[in-house]
C-alpha cells in the first residue's frame, strides 16, 4: 500500500471530496480516487466513455497504479504548462466551452454527466483543449437537470458573450471572479434584449431565476430547485448551447499590436535574417521548452517548434494571440498562445491567494530558453523599467536567453519617444551589454541585416 506521508498535495485540490492531486517524493503527479467515488470512476472506465474520450483527445489519459478497499491510485498525464481562462484568447475559451459541452453530451449516451463545468478543468495540449479532471463524471438520473449549467454560464458563456459583443479584453473578469462572471453583472454589461434570444435566454432569464430563488432562500443549484426535464429536453439545452457558441464571432477589431508585422520597419531581408539568427541560436542550445515573451502572432515562436521544443507564446495583445491560436489550430502544432502583460502578469488568486498560481510561479518551473524579441524597448521606455531589473528578472526565469536589443534610432522606439521626454540616458547598446553581462555570459551576438537591431544569445551565470 502506498504511503501518503512523503507527498506534496496540490494546493488547489481541496474542493472535490472524490479525490486529491499530489506529487510523490520524486515529483511525479498522482491522483487518489477516494472510496466515495469508486462507483462513478468504475462506470467511466467500464462504460467505454473513457476510451472514447481518449480516442478523440478530449480527456488526458492516466495509468492505474494501485487499487484497494480505501482508494484507487492513478497517474494522470501531466500538462506541460498550466494556463487559466483569463489568459486565453477568445478562440481558446470558445473551444474549451465547446469541448465541455460535447463531453457532457457524449457522457449522456453512457448514462453519465459532467457534474461540474469549471473552466479550470480544461487545459491545452498540442494546441487543443483537453479535459484534465477524470473525476468530473457522475451518474445521470432520468428527469434530472444539468447541475453544472449555472457554472458553465458563469465560466464560459458570460465571458464569451462579453468578449464577442463588448470588448475582447473582458475575459479578464475571470481573474476577479474565481467561480466565473456573475450572471447579473453580465446581464448589466451586455444590456440584453429579446432580439438576442440566445444570450437573453441563458443570461438575463437565468439571472432573474437565480435572484428569484435566492430571495426565496434557495441557492443557484438546479438540483435544489427541483427542476425536472426529460432527457430529450436536457439534450436540446446542450445542443442549443453548442449551436449558439459555435455562432459567436469577434467583431472586426484592431488593437495596438494586432497587426504589428504588417507595419513593422523590417525589410523582408531583415525579417529573414532575424529568423536565420533565431534559428541558429536555438540550434546551439536545443531547448526542450521555450517561452516567447512578446510573441505577437507567433512568427518567430514557430521556429522553436522546428527543434521539437514545446513552445508557450505570450503576448499582451488579445488580437495577436487570437491570430496565433487560429494559426496553431490550422497547422496542428504544439504551441500554446497566451495573453500576458509582462509588466502586470496574472497574480495568484483564490483561497489564501494560492488556489491559482501566479504566472511567475508557473513560468519559473520549466523553460530551457526565454525568447524576448522586440520587447525590451517596451519594458524599458514604455514602462520605465530599469535595464538592471529586466536583466535580473529574466535571469531568474531560465538558463538561456535570446533577446533583441532595439536602439533609440529604430523607428519603433522613435514612435514611443514621440510624445514624451527622453529620460533614458542608459538605454543604449553599451549599457545594455554591461548590465546584462552582470547576470549572463554572452554566447553569441549578431546584428540584424539592414537594421540597427542586435540579437544576443546569453547563458545565465
Amino acid at each position: 500500500m502506498t504511503s501518503f506521508n512523503n507527498i506534496t498535495r496540490e494546493f488547489s485540490s481541496f474542493r472535490d471530496p472524490a479525490g486529491q492531486v499530489f506529487r510523490d517524493g520524486q515529483g511525479v503527479l498522482l491522483r487518489r480516487v477516494n472510496k466515495i467515488y469508486f462507483e462513478q470512476y468504475n462506470a467511466l472506465m467500464s462504460s467505454g466513455l473513457y476510451d472514447e474520450l481518449i480516442k478523440f483527445n478530449a480527456l488526458i489519459n492516466h495509468k492505474e497504479l494501485e487499487r484497494n478497499q480505501d482508494y484507487i491510485l492513478i497517474q494522470p498525464e501531466e500538462i506541460p504548462f498550466v494556463s487559466y481562462p483569463y489568459e486565453w484568447s477568445f478562440g481558446e475559451l470558445k473551444d474549451a466551452a465547446l469541448l465541455t459541452l460535447k463531453i457532457h453530451r457524449r457522457a449522456l449516451t453512457h448514462d453519465l454527466i459532467l457534474k461540474d463545468a469549471s473552466a479550470y478543468n480544461i487545459q491545452f495540449k498540442n494546441g487543443r483543449p483537453v479535459l484534465i479532471d477524470s473525476l468530473s463524471f457522475d451518474f445521470y438520473h432520468e428527469g434530472e437537470a444539468w447541475g453544472a449549467y449555472g457554472q458553465f454560464c458563469r465560466h464560459f458563456l458570460a465571458p464569451l458573450l462579453l468578449m464577442a459583443n463588448k470588448d475582447i479584453r473582458l475575459n479578464k473578469l475571470l481573474s476577479l471572479f474565481i467561480d466565473g462572471v456573475p450572471l447579473d453583472l453580465a446581464d448589466k454589461l451586455l444590456n440584453l434584449n429579446i432580439f438576442n434570444f440566445f444570450a437573453w435566454q441563458h443570461i438575463k432569464l437565468h439571472a432573474k431565476s437565480i435572484a428569484k430563488h435566492e430571495t426565496a432562500g434557495h441557492c443557484d443549484n438546479n438540483k435544489n430547485l427541483n427542476i425536472k426535464i426529460s432527457r430529450k429536453s436536457h439534450l436540446a439545452l446542450i445542443n442549443s448551447l453548442i449551436r449558439g457558441i459555435e455562432n459567436l464571432k469577434l467583431k472586426n477589431i484592431m488593437t495596438e499590436w494586432g497587426d504589428y508585422y504588417a507595419h513593422t520597419n523590417y525589410s523582408q531581408d531583415a525579417s529573414d535574417d532575424k529568423a536565420r539568427i533565431v534559428s541558429e541560436f536555438l540550434n546551439l542550445i536545443q531547448p526542450k521548452i521555450t517561452y516567447d515573451f512578446g510573441a505577437n502572432d507567433g512568427t518567430y515562436s514557430k521556429i522553436a517548434l522546428k527543434f521539437n521544443s514545446q513552445v508557450v507564446a505570450f503576448d499582451i495583445d488579445p488580437v495577436a494571440v487570437e491570430r496565433n491560436y487560429q494559426a496553431v489550430k490550422k497547422l496542428n502544432n504544439a504551441m500554446l498562445p497566451l495573453i500576458l502583460d509582462l509588466t502586470n502578469p496574472s497574480p495568484a488568486i483564490g483561497f489564501a491567494n494560492h488556489e491559482r498560481e501566479s504566472a511567475g510561479e508557473r513560468i519559473r518551473r520549466a523553460p530551457d530558453c526565454i525568447m524576448a524579441l522586440a520587447v525590451i524597448h517596451h519594458l524599458a521606455i514604455s514602462n520605465n523599467l530599469p535595464l538592471g531589473m529586466i536583466a535580473e528578472w529574466l535571469a531568474s526565469l531560465s538558463k538561456n536567453l535570446i533577446i533583441e536589443f532595439v536602439p533609440k534610432e529604430d523607428s519603433q522606439v522613435q514612435i514611443l519617444l514621440a510624445t514624451r521626454r527622453d529620460i533614458f540616458p542608459d538605454y543604449n547598446l553599451e549599457s545594455f551589454e554591461e548590465i546584462f553581462g552582470k547576470y549572463f555570459n554572452l554566447i553569441k551576438r549578431e546584428g540584424v541585416k539592414n537594421s540597427k537591431r542586435v540579437m544576443y544569445l546569453f547563458e545565465r551565470k
